[in-house]
């Protein structure tokens, strides 16, 4: 029998998984209980699939207490589609759309709904390069804004909004693909949440899309105009069966829900992301060998970003890393330095044995 090594997997995404849901993945591979037929192969049409979606959507609205009157849509395309069909189905002509411009995806959002129509950024920290979440009176919001968009954790910068902004009647949208269920997350004072799957839910090709329902009305008004896959009115409209749907993606992501429940829920686990993020930036901040890249009062409890005192350095640092089984530390391209992701399914003693090589990499190089 071939034995199983898991290193510690530090990428921003596709991401760490609970190891129980692989395995109960892994149990079920060639046949479903009661089915005999694998998730790989199952018809989206038939009754045993559309219970696997009922039950994933009834686990995600219990996990995030999501009110009646808001729908839970499985599309796909990635975050980076909804850039694109917000604005498509939310951004009357003639209207403008106000967006906080927090990190490089708020800045490729701005890029693709100025596409479709008028863009006011409302606030930017671009000119910080990204280190720092907006304050309050840093944002100017446009009066009878078809709708304010914000990106709720930076993933490449490794910053995150600590309290939700203030948009009075403004309908608020909200891109969280790398910060979903990581904690509590109070729906009723969003319009639209968005969500990429592969990062704390489940496998890469599903998105999560949860929309109040009087904003499905301005999807049905749009019908003639919208491309059919594009409309959030068509989806709902069809509980997500207008096409197959990610089954595989869907069927992960229901068995994430339920492990995210039996864990105590979304309070249980900020509470034991908040431990690991502390650990990893107590060490960062200890001696000053280490910096971290986004201001303390924004500091990501998901994406954890630093550097070293050279270039050179953490070239060396990813290289010893990686041989210890620490994986996927490299920051992104496009800022360089050091990230560490560690969503919820990633393990604590992950954060431990980072830090003990942090503390060995020191001694040795520092």
């Amino acid at each position: 029998m071939t034995t199983i090594h898991r290193v510690f997997n530090f990428a921003a995404g596709p991401a760490v998984m609970p190891v129980p849901v692989l395995e109960e993945m892994q149990r079920d591979l060639l046949a479903l209980p009661g089915v005999g037929i694998s998730i790989f192969e199952i018809s989206h049409r038939s009754k045993e699939f559309e219970a696997i979606l009922a039950q994933a959507e009834a686990d995600i609205r219990t996990l995030a207490s999501i009110p009646g009157n808001y729908r839970v849509l499985f599309l796909q395309g990635g975050a980076s589609l909804q850039f694109s069909m917000v604005p498509m189905n939310l951004l009357d002509a003639g209207a403008t759309a106000d967006y906080i411009d927090t990190g490089s995806w708020a800045e490729k959002a701005i890029k693709e709904a100025k596409k479709v129509g008028n863009v006011h950024v409302a606030a930017s920290t671009k000119a910080d390069n990204y280190s720092r979440i907006p304050s309050a009176p840093e944002i100017r919001l446009t009066g009878g804004a078809a709708y304010v968009h914000m990106t709720s954790n930076n993933t490449i910068e490794g910053t995150e909004w600590k309290t939700i902004p203030s948009t009075g009647d403004l309908p608020l949208v909200s891109d969280t693909s790398s910060d979903m269920f990581s904690r509590p997350i109070d729906v009723a004072k969003h319009a639209l949440i968005y969500a990429g799957a592969q990062k704390n839910m489940g496998p890469a090709g599903l998105t999560l899309v949860i929309i109040r329902e009087d904003l499905l009305e301005r999807s049905k008004a749009r019908a003639q105009s919208l491309p059919t896959m594009m409309n959030y009115a068509v989806h709902a409209e069809n509980k997500s069966l207008y096409n197959t749907p990610p089954a595989v993606a869907v069927y992960a992501t229901g068995l994430v829900m339920k492990w995210l429940i039996a864990q105590g829920g979304l309070a249980a686990i900020a509470a034991v992301n908040e431990r690991k993020a502390a650990k990893l930036y107590a060490e960062i901040d200890r001696s000053g060998f280490y910096r971290g890249t986004a201001a303390k009062d924004s500091r990501s409890l998901m994406n954890v970003t630093f550097r070293l005192p050279s270039e050179e350095l953490e070239k060396t640092f990813v290289q010893d890393a990686t041989a210890a089984g620490l994986d996927g530390l490299k920051g992104h391209r496009a800022v360089g330095g050091m990230r560490a992701s560690i969503y919820n399914a990633f393990p604590e003693a992950g954060v431990d044995a980072l830090v003990s090589f942090m503390q060995d990499f020191e001694r040795r190089r520092g």
